[in-house]
């Protein structure tokens, strides 16, 4: 395999593991924030705002593994 091969092998595996954690978490967090809409109502502005915070933050993991798939691919 020459130099080319392997950077687009990298780069594939660094997005696509990179992506696995972030989207478990996203579904995670969601599930908790609608079972505890559905069970508490009147705080679920409340929820609402942290849960989108929270997926913010954990969407965040995501944009690290897309830029370290670029630096492979263009740095490296």
């Amino acid at each position: 395999m020459d130099a080319g091969a392997l950077k687009l092998i990298a780069a594939a595996l660094a997005i696509g593991l990179g992506t696995i954690g972030p989207g478990i978490g996203a579904g995670l967090i969601g599930k908790g924030a609608l079972e505890s809409m559905g069970r508490n109502p009147e705080v679920s502005d409340n929820i609402r705002q942290n849960m989108i915070l929270a997926i913010a933050l954990v969407d965040s993991l995501a944009i690290f593994g897309l830029v370290i798939a670029l630096i492979v691919l263009f740095v490296m």
